[in-house]
């Protein structure tokens, strides 16, 4: 439960899928928004009970579906701001008629706590990462020593790499990374962690990123991911 004077986060490990989600908390005013909703409203909102919190908004990394199953259940219990990418509505379609949509580059507060829109395609046309201080929500953009497949529709592998060359150039070392997934041997690491041990963000060139990607990884590694050693020489 990463704690900062201005948040804290507060995650769920839910579903059939593994997936994270992620209760964010604005200390001051002990506002909430839930990132990604997924699989099981109740708990969800025990967890936003049980910290004595408000439920305020809803941070949508992107629409896939095992990101957004329990949207409608909790925007049925109160009214609830949804925040997504202009790009990923545009690719879902089916966005909420009164999301706030957002482009990259855009801040927003939870409460008195700042939240920075990254938009991160690959994985889908819209996707999108969350910096809250040092603490990035990923999605499925990055994972703990692995990265989103790009065989769906919408994926493209040449925009993940640009997305993941990004957050790698630009982001502290120390930037802390939470997954829409627990699929490595733990669930958040250091960006540091993932450049030394994550090969999608060792490549120099995007077409042999894109072969790996596409054509190898799944045939080498498996789950649960650690850390792989850099090539020899």
């Amino acid at each position: 439960m990463p704690d900062t004077p201005g948040h804290r986060i507060h995650t769920l490990r839910l579903g059939p899928m593994d997936n994270l989600v992620y209760v964010l908390e604005d200390r001051t005013t002990h506002h909430a928004a839930v990132v990604d909703p997924a699989w099981d409203a109740d708990a969800i909102m025990d967890c936003v009970g049980r910290n004595g919190l408000t439920l305020t908004d809803i941070l949508l990394t992107h629409s896939h579906t095992d990101h957004i199953n329990a949207l409608e259940p909790l925007r049925a219990r109160a009214q609830l701001r949804v925040h997504l990418t202009a790009a990923e509505a545009e690719a879902w379609g089916h966005a909420p008629g009164d999301a706030i949509l957002h482009r990259d580059g855009d801040t927003f507060h939870l409460g008195g706590t700042p939240i920075h829109v990254l938009h991160t395609p690959g994985h889908n046309p819209g996707g999108a990462c969350y910096l809250v201080g040092d603490d990035l929500i990923t999605g499925d953009t990055l994972f703990v020593y692995g990265c989103g497949r790009c065989d769906l529709p919408g994926g493209d592998p040449r925009a993940l790499y640009a997305s993941l060359q990004r957050l790698k150039d630009t982001l502290p070392s120390r930037t802390r990374i939470h997954p829409g997934h627990d699929y490595g041997v733990e669930p958040s690491t250091t960006l540091e962690q993932q450049i030394q041990g994550n090969p999608f963000l060792r490549f120099e060139d995007p077409e042999a990123f894109v072969h790996y990607r596409m054509e190898v990884h799944d045939r080498v590694r498996s789950g649960p991911y650690g850390p792989e050693p850099a090539p020899a020489g």
